[in-house]
């Protein structure tokens, strides 16, 4: 070969190599990246097994911290109460009501932080509702009263001190279903900064002895961390009925619950920030205690709308319908009596049914005609009427 000749087949050699070198290279890097992969596998699956090796710990509440490093424990759930032995190292950080995590020999293992119950926590909105003021027509009376007893507290205490009074602690809506108390209640929350707290009375009803009483006791303590603060409690009836002298231990559970809310309400500390809005529709259910003044300061009836009512509520659900100007809601309202907020809305949702049935984007008068006749045939029938 010449001297060229060799060159060049030194040259093609050479790229040669470079290619396979590129390509081992390439190969080695996607090998480094599984090595990785696998490697993070491996320490899931380690952590994996070691938390299946590990036995389970339980939740306890310490009771009472006795001489001689022994503690009372109660157990979350069963309510079973134990007397056990504690480490030198945790006897002396140990107080009668701290969480604790044990073992199955009801021995300490750590102590844990004091947190709310996760239950209670789920109950606080932290997203507004989309509902003001405006959205609630038929009760002005009522929502002046609602803002004066809640919202003025909070926005301008110094007046109350001025005037040398004690702002209400409390305000209960009743009256029938559907008249707006739950609209209300939520109209408040979003026209305040407040931090509101939702609930329903049957959220408080638990399996457990204790439990319902905890949980109410939370909700006050989450409360008072997020001041200032509004609590709703919905359908409150369902454990602040009239208390009987029943033996069963489903109803001294509801007693012991609603005794618990009594305390909260107006117990030796201040109560703070915080006021109390509660709604139901069985105002003859409630238990005088929780009726008398210094716990609901305001007891406001929420009456189906009069004729006037009855106007305004027709035009707030149907401002946002493609409406025929024939439509005449005096006339409308005048036909309508007797019915709750929540009934004229389901006739305007009806009427816009009726329209799209026949094709049309305009809903006109026959079609709330049509609908006012279904839902009289309904009712004359027993057949329940569809609220949307």
């Amino acid at each position: 070969m010449t001297p060229d000749e060799r060159l060049d087949a030194l040259r093609e050699h050479f790229e040669e190599i470079v290619a396979v070198h590129d390509e081992l290279a390439t190969q080695l890097e996607a090998a480094r990246e599984r090595q990785d992969e696998l490697r993070e596998n491996v320490d899931g699956l380690q952590r994996e097994n070691e938390a299946l090796k590990t036995s389970s710990l339980y939740i306890a509440t310490v009771e009472e911290v006795g001489d001689d490093e022994e503690v009372v424990l109660k157990q979350h759930g069963n309510n079973q109460e134990v007397l056990t032995d504690v480490s030198p190292r945790l006897a002396d950080e140990l107080e009668a009501g701290d969480r604790v995590a044990i073992n199955d020999s009801f021995a300490v293992q750590r102590v844990l932080d004091d947190e709310t119950d996760a239950r209670a926590q789920a109950m606080q909105v932290t997203k507004k509702p989309a509902v003001t003021y405006a959205d609630i027509g038929g009760i002005d009376q009522q929502v002046r009263e609602v803002r004066e007893a809640v919202e003025d507290p909070l926005s301008n205490p110094g007046q109350f001190e001025q005037v040398g009074i004690e702002p209400p602690t409390g305000v209960l809506l009743h009256g029938p279903p559907g008249t707006g108390k739950t609209m209300l209640a939520k109209a408040v929350a979003n026209e305040t900064d407040a931090t509101f707290i939702k609930m329903a009375g049957s959220e408080l009803v638990q399996k457990f002895i204790g439990e319902g009483a905890r949980l109410v006791r939370d909700l006050f303590e989450l409360a008072e961390e997020h001041e200032p603060a509004i609590i709703f409690i919905d359908e409150i009836d369902a454990i602040a009925s009239k208390r009987t002298e029943s033996k069963t231990s489903g109803d001294a559970e509801v007693q012991r619950t609603m005794m618990q809310l009594l305390s909260e309400m107006d117990g030796f500390e201040e109560r703070g920030d915080i006021s109390i809005i509660a709604a139901t529709n069985r105002f003859d259910m409630l238990d005088g205690a929780i009726l008398r003044p210094g716990r609901f300061d305001r007891l406001i009836e929420v009456p189906e709308p009069d004729h006037e009512g009855r106007t305004r509520i027709l035009e707030i659900h149907t401002r946002g319908m493609n409406l025929a100007e024939a439509v005449a809601f005096d006339d409308l309202a005048e036909r309508t009596e007797g019915f709750s907020g929540a009934e004229l809305e389901s006739l305007c949702t009806e009427a816009g049914m009726f329209a799209i049935r026949e094709g049309r984007t305009e809903v006109r008068t026959e079609d709330f005609e049509a609908a006012l006749a279904k839902i009289d045939r309904e009712e004359s029938t027993g057949t329940p009427v569809a609220f949307y």
